[in-house]
Formats: C-alpha cells, sequence, structure tokens
C-alpha cells in the first residue's frame, strides 16, 4: 500500500492539470513541475534510497517512505485550508509538499527485487516481484479515475486533497505498527541464505563496468521515462483535440489495467521458463509500435475507440517488462545488492524523463484557436503535442531496437543458486567463468585409485582429461582460470555453456561412474 499511495500522491494533478492550474492561478507548465520534481529528487537521493535498502534494511526503507508520504500529504492540504490566509505561499506549500512525498518515491520503488529476494524461493521471486511492482501502476489507475471523479469543478481542489491525505496517514500507521522483520526467519533460497552482496560502493564500480548491466540500465531507464511522461502529460496531449478529463482518465486507467494483466501473465510465464531477455526484447518491440500508433491516432479528434485500444495495447506490453526488467537486473549484476542493482536504473529512468519532459514541453506549439479543446486554462492557450507525441516513439522505437541488438546476458545468480544447492547435496561444485559454468566431480580423487579412464592403477592416478571427455556424455572445455579452477593442475573440471541441460547430464556421468564402481 505504500507504494500504491506514494504513486497516487505523485500523479494527483496530472488527470485535472488544467482546473489544477485555474484554482491556483499559474500556467500548465508550473502544475507540470509538481509531477516533474519526482523526477528531479530521485535523482541524488535514489543514490541514498539504495544505500538505506542494501545497507540498513528494508524494514526501516518502507517505515520512513511512509512516514515522508503522510508528512508530505498534510503538507499539502495546508495550501487550500482559508484560514491559514496563506495568499500567494499557497503553491509554496503545496510544492513543498509534493518535494516530501517525491523522497519517498526511491524508497518503494527500489524495494520489490530486495523482497522478492528476501522473502520468496527462486520460482516465486518473478512473480512476488510483479505483484510488489504493480502496486506503482494500480497508484496510476487510481489517481487517473479518482482525480476526475472528485474534480469537475475547479472548487473540488481542496476535498481531492483531503481525500487524499486519509490513505497516507493510514499506510504511515500501518507500516509503523506491522512491520517487524527486515528478513524471515528461515531463508527461502541459496542466495538468501549465502548472502554474497558487495559492499555499496564496490557495487556501484561493479555496475558501472558491466556491459550489459549498462545496456539495460540505460534503455530500461529510457522505457520507464518515456511512461512517466506518458502518465503525467496524457490529460494535455489529449485534451486539445476535444477529449474529456474523464476520457483522459480512462485511457491511463486501461494503460494501467492491461499493463497488470500483462505483467501478471508474462511473470508467471517467466517463473516456468526464465526466458527473461527472450520476454523483454519481444515486449519493447511491441511496446515500440504501440506508441508510433499513439502517436499518429492522437493528433486526430473523435478516435476514442482507437485510442482507448492503443492505450490498452501499451500498457499490457510496456508495463509487462517492468518487473521482469528488475529481476533481469539481478541476474545480470548478481552479486551486487538487488537494492543497488535496481536502484540505478531507476536513477537513470528519473535522469531521461526529467530531460524527455522538458524536451517535449519544449517541441509543443502553441495554437490560438483551437475549436475541439476541452483544456481548461487561464493562461497561454491551448497547447498542440502532436511533434512531441511523434519524438517520443521515435526514441522508443530506436531504445527498442538498440536493446534487441546489443542486450546479452548469463544468469548469474539463477547460475550461483545452482551451485549452492547442488554443493549441498554432494554433488558438485559450480564456478562462473565468464561465459562458462565450470562444474567439479568430487567423487574423482587420487584416494579412489582409479584414473579417469576407469582403470584401476597400483600408482599415483593419471587424470587423464582425454579419458575423461569420452567417458562422460558431456561438452568439455580445457579452458581455466588461475583461482577458480585451483592450483592443483590434476584437478578435473567440465565447463558447460547451457545450464538448463547440466543436471540431467551430470546425473547421466555418475550412472556410467557407479557402473563401473567407482566412488
Amino acid at each position: 500500500p505504500v507504494s500504491l499511495i506514494d504513486c497516487k500522491l505523485w500523479l494527483t494533478f496530472a488527470p485535472v492539470a488544467d482546473k489544477t492550474a485555474a484554482y491556483f492561478h499559474i500556467s500548465m507548465d508550473t502544475i507540470n513541475w509538481l509531477s516533474l520534481v519526482y523526477l528531479l529528487i530521485s535523482i541524488p537521493f535514489g543514490l541514498v534510497a539504495t544505500w538505506i535498502l542494501d545497507t540498513v534494511g528494508l524494514k526501516c526503507a518502507v517505515i520512513l517512505s511512509a512516514w515522508l508520504n503522510m508528512v508530505g500529504s498534510i503538507i499539502r492540504t495546508f495550501s487550500v485550508i482559508s484560514f491559514l490566509s496563506l495568499g500567494s505561499l499557497t503553491y509554496t506549500y503545496l510544492f513543498i509538499g509534493q518535494c516530501l512525498c517525491a523522497l519517498a518515491q526511491p524508497l518503494v520503488i527500489f524495494s520489490p527485487t530486495k523482497l522478492a529476494a528476501l522473502w520468496f524461493p527462486d520460482h516465486q521471486r518473478a512473480t512476488a516481484n510483479m505483484i510488489s511492482s504493480m502496486s506503482n501502476p494500480l497508484g496510476i489507475l487510481i489517481a487517473n479515475l479518482l482525480s476526475p471523479a472528485l474534480v469537475s469543478e475547479e472548487k473540488d481542489i481542496p476535498l481531492m486533497l483531503g481525500l487524499y491525505a486519509t490513505p497516507a496517514v493510514t499506510a504511515c500507521i500501518l507500516a509503523t505498527v506491522g512491520v517487524h522483520d527486515k528478513v524471515p526467519p528461515t531463508p527461502p533460497s541459496a542466495s538468501a541464505t549465502h548472502s554474497t552482496s558487495q559492499p555499496f560502493f564496490t557495487g556501484l564500480k561493479m555496475l558501472l563496468r558491466n556491459k550489459p548491466y549498462v545496456i539495460l540500465m540505460v534503455c530500461f531507464g529510457a522505457g520507464i521515462g518515456m511512461f512517466t511522461c506518458f502518465s503525467a502529460l496524457l490529460e494535455q496531449i489529449l485534451c486539445v483535440r476535444g477529449y474529456s478529463n474523464f476520457f483522459a482518465g480512462l485511457n491511463g486507467a486501461l494503460f494501467t489495467v492491461f499493463g497488470l494483466l500483462g505483467a501478471f501473465l508474462l511473470g508467471l510465464y517467466v517463473d516456468k521458463t526464465r526466458r527473461f531477455i527472450e520476454s523483454t526484447k519481444v515486449c519493447f518491440c511491441l511496446t515500440a509500435l504501440a506508441s508510433i500508433a499513439f502517436a499518429v491516432v492522437s493528433s486526430a479528434s473523435n478516435q476514442a475507440v482507437p485510442l482507448a485500444l492503443i492505450s490498452s495495447l501499451f500498457g499490457f506490453f510496456g508495463f509487462s517488462i517492468y518487473p521482469i526488467a528488475m529481476e533481469l537486473a539481478v541476474e545480470c549484476s548478481f552479486p551486487v545488492g538487488e537494492g543497488t542493482s535496481t536502484g540505478l536504473i531507476f536513477v537513470s529512468s528519473q535522469i531521461q524523463g526529467v530531460i524527455l519532459m522538458l524536451l517535449l514541453q519544449a517541441l509543443t506549439v502553441q495554437i490560438s484557436t483551437a475549436p475541439f479543446s476541452t483544456c481548461d486554462t487561464e493562461e497561454g492557450g491551448a497547447l498542440d503535442w502532436t511533434v512531441s507525441s511523434l519524438v517520443m516513439a521515435g526514441a522508443c522505437s530506436v531504445v527498442a531496437c538498440f536493446y534487441v541488438i546489443f542486450f546479452h546476458t548469463d544468469y548469474k545468480r539463477l547460475h550461483a543458486e545452482a551451485s549452492n544447492h547442488a554443493g549441498e547435496n554432494g554433488l558438485i561444485s559450480v564456478g562462473n567463468s565468464q561465459s562458462h559454468l565450470c562444474i567439479q566431480l568430487p567423487c574423482c580423487g587420487p584416494e579412489s585409485g582409479m584414473d579417469l579412464t576407469g582403470a584401476t592403477t597400483s600408482a599415483t592416478p593419471s587424470w587423464t582429461t582425454e579419458g575423461l571427455k569420452h567417458r562422460l556424455p558431456l561438452r568439455f572445455s580445457t579452458r581455466s582460470r588461475a583461482g577458480l579452477l585451483g592450483q592443483d593442475s590434476r584437478e578435473g573440471y567440465l565447463c558447460y555453456l547451457d545450464l538448463a541441460k547440466v543436471i540431467k547430464r551430470i546425473k547421466d556421468g555418475l550412472d556410467i561412474y557407479r557402473d563401473k564402481n567407482i566412488q
């Protein structure tokens, strides 16, 4: 609920931007800063939030974010309380409250991967991440439906702010009283049991030197930035073409509802198949196509049904990437802490979101006559967002192509967990050597009195890689690295490129050894 409320506070004014501007007697650009401030504050505070998550813990992050949301939402209501007689300071109080709420956003947005890693087993992590991550777009859904429903006229703004503050106070009380433990009593997975997370600053250096992670950070960060702009500017894009605030809110709601559905289905699929990379690439391409369709159709009037359909598809494919990409960030950056690996992506998204939102606003064209416009503004008149929408669609397409072509990575956390699981069962020990997965059979050793070809020896056993190669139905690589394969050159290691077939092939190999009475 904390994440849901924070997102709802962020987009309080976006669906009713024109009426909010009229109530406070300010321009639309000034109203946009109430959304933009979230992105700006998340850039420096995002690094602090990642440190809090990976060093202090999940419990502290959740409680702190709940308190920031509560205090910020209360201060926002001061701006509309008439007996305080704030005069020209009304917008100042509104902005300060919004800034406090913005401080809470990195703490809750960065938490899902940490929560999934600490509290759920590996076969449930993608689904758990999806459920916790989707509380954020659920907040978008509520804001898109609730704000237009509450504000039919300018005078309804105080009612809206009061109703938005009530859940924030309730969530703060629940988080403070109800959150007790940082981690579960029994670790749910091998990675949670054998935590190898790097120190914060060491982790940052590792991330910035990790090519797959940097590509993911730039591409997925750009995607989040575009979705931020879309959510914040949707009402302004549509009102100039004659669409009402209610219809804009409905489009935002469809965007979110179908996004939740897509994320749920893709989360279940990835939990079963582990196809993180393929899933994100397909969905990214389809999202780019949906953004192009929206840019074209939104430039025309009387296209309500196509716009609703396109917004639904845009959300279905775009939002479904969100939790899977978060899990993928952890997989390609392991053993860096989950808070750091996801947090840096969101810092990247906020930087790109700020740049994109300012660029899109700069590309708008003021029009003196807009016969279909439903925008309710006192200053500046209506703005045409056609060029801005096309630029956003073009950017989405370029980023999608770059991601599909250049992003490739190993699933490092899954490999490490397979190693720990096999080691605990006394079967194999696994190490990750760049693109190879190296596996040692501990049943083979000098004490066995046999060499790897299966011949009994009375002298020192001969460790023949050729014999191992022929006796086991496994792909073998003699490539090694000092420190990984050990100092004793007689140690036998098997190296794989395909993790999915490792367990079956190792079992087949052990059966052959048992047949030859090798213990």
